[in-house]
């Protein structure tokens, strides 16, 4: 028997009519294009080469929207297009590659390294003294013309107490230090990590007549202590930083991207299936697995109900959400906008948990049978991946991910059970998020689980089941 005779037995034997949902012949093509031919990682290598990181308000977000829009009109989507949610008064690029950050004397290391965004570049390459900074404004004014032109060292900004055992200074003091360092005409402040990740984070809310001017600089904890190291040998000690990165006039529109396989006898009631679009950019991020993989998945889901020439019931839309970095802003401005429209979102789904595949759904019990005929037939198709439905009480609360601004609205919003070897916190907003760690295999299962989800959900008789309203 073939592949696709026995994918084809299989689901009819397990997706049965009685559940009222997609009919078994589509959903065993819908495995087999999944499996056979699946594309995730062509779509995930292209976001992540063309346009690297994608910051929310970034110029390289605005092109990979474009490049998004014009893949889902290629495929057969319909309605696609950009839909605004809010706009900010300051965009910031970082350059891709060429940034520069090592210790150079008295031996050559080469650092680790993020700056915030939203801070200024370095106009070039900058080479100065590192000197360790103050740990108090009366320290700044005894020793303040050793601060003009170096890199200072500010372990307080980073949390932590000051070499030698002062305490970290409180906000004010620390504003004080900082805006006095900047007089001074210092390069920069540089400041260490907890551990060995460098996580990239950054302050949107900057006007243009207020722009930050100090460079910030954050190294790996272990360069910073090569560094500290140094200084207490007695030896001159220079840093040298290139930073890459510049800030956009605004006001700046920032977007959703919005597609559409539109429905047939229920075109008004939808499932969505998204993923957020933007990333952290720090250098070396490419935004591959936060989230990278997640909107590849749900650009695959749609490449394959497109291919097949699926007719669900229910409008399948797919979401491409910007701002969720920042605050989940995105999927707020949609809920916001389209409040009128929530009683006919079925629900939404949010591939946000790196390369692990989907495991299943977490939701209230009288979901479970909704998710049963999908869970059947792709843990027939991927006896190694299983997936499960985990019931509770209640719809989840909260949740750092686009799902929990439908879930507060009442609205069933599922963050897919993320099961696999990943280490999802060794990337998280770090310099390890790059392609060379998405998994292929998990992808294939994710965007052929995606598809076959929404399909059967929008061709399901009901809705999706809502938990009583508190």
């Amino acid at each position: 028997m073939t592949s696709r005779a026995l994918i084809l037995s299989l689901t009819a034997v397990l997706v049965s009519p009685a559940f009222g949902q997609g009919d078994a012949d589509t959903v065993a093509k819908i495995i087999e294009e999944g499996k056979s031919r699946n594309q995730t990682r062509l779509i995930l290598e292209s976001i992540c080469e063309q346009f690297g990181s994608r910051l929310t308000s970034s110029s390289h977000l605005e092109a990979a929207q474009q490049w998004a829009m014009d893949k889902f009109k290629s495929w057969g989507c319909e309605n696609v297009h950009l839909e605004k949610w809010g706009e900010w008064q300051v965009g910031f690029d970082r350059g891709p590659w060429g940034h520069v950050g090592r210790m150079s004397s008295p031996f050559q290391r080469e650092f680790q390294f993020t700056t915030p965004s939203w801070t200024p570049g370095t106009k070039g390459l900058q080479k100065g003294p590192a000197v360790l900074g103050p740990a108090n404004i009366e320290e700044f004014n005894k020793n303040k013309a050793s601060y003009k032109g170096a890199w200072v060292l500010m372990p307080s900004l980073a949390g932590g107490g000051r070499q030698g055992g002062a305490q970290s200074p409180d906000a004010k003091a620390r504003e004080e230090l900082q805006n006095a360092l900047q007089g001074a005409g210092i390069k920069g402040l540089v400041t260490g990590t907890r551990g060995e990740l460098v996580i990239t984070s950054g302050n949107y809310n900057v006007t243009w007549d207020k722009l930050p001017k100090t460079p910030r600089v954050t190294i790996r904890k272990s360069d910073y202590d090569a560094v500290t190291e140094a200084l207490k040998s007695g030896k001159p000690v220079r840093l040298e930083f290139d930073i890459k990165q510049a800030f956009r006039k605004g006001p700046i529109a920032i977007n959703n991207v919005i597609a559409e396989i539109p429905g047939t006898d229920k075109k008004d009631e939808v499932v969505i299936v998204s993923g957020h679009y933007d990333s952290w950019d720090g250098p070396g991020s490419q935004g591959a697995l936060d989230n990278g993989t997640g909107s590849s998945v749900t650009m695959e889901c749609a490449r394959i109900l497109c291919t097949l020439g699926v007719k669900p019931r229910r409008t399948i839309r797919f979401i491409l959400w910007s701002g969720e970095e920042q605050g989940l802003f995105g999927s707020r401005g949609y809920v916001k906008d389209h409040a009128a429209e929530m009683d006919k979102i079925s629900c939404c789904l949010v591939d946000d948990g790196g390369t692990n595949y989907w495991g299943g759904f977490v939701g209230i019990e009288s979901q479970r049978s909704m998710f049963e005929p999908t869970i059947t037939a792709l843990n027939a198709a991927f006896p190694d991946l299983p997936m499960k439905f985990s019931a509770q009480a209640r719809m989840p609360r909260g949740g750092g991910s686009d799902h929990a601004s439908f879930n507060a609205v009442g609205v069933p919003g599922f963050f897919t059970i993320e099961t696999g070897v990943h280490d999802y916190n060794y990337i998280h907003h770090t310099q390890h998020d790059k392609l060379a760690s998405a998994i292929n295999m998990y992808m294939v299962q994710s965007s052929t689980a995606a598809a076959v989800t929404c399909y059967n959900l929008a061709s399901a008789e009901t809705l999706m089941p809502r938990e009583p309203k508190q």
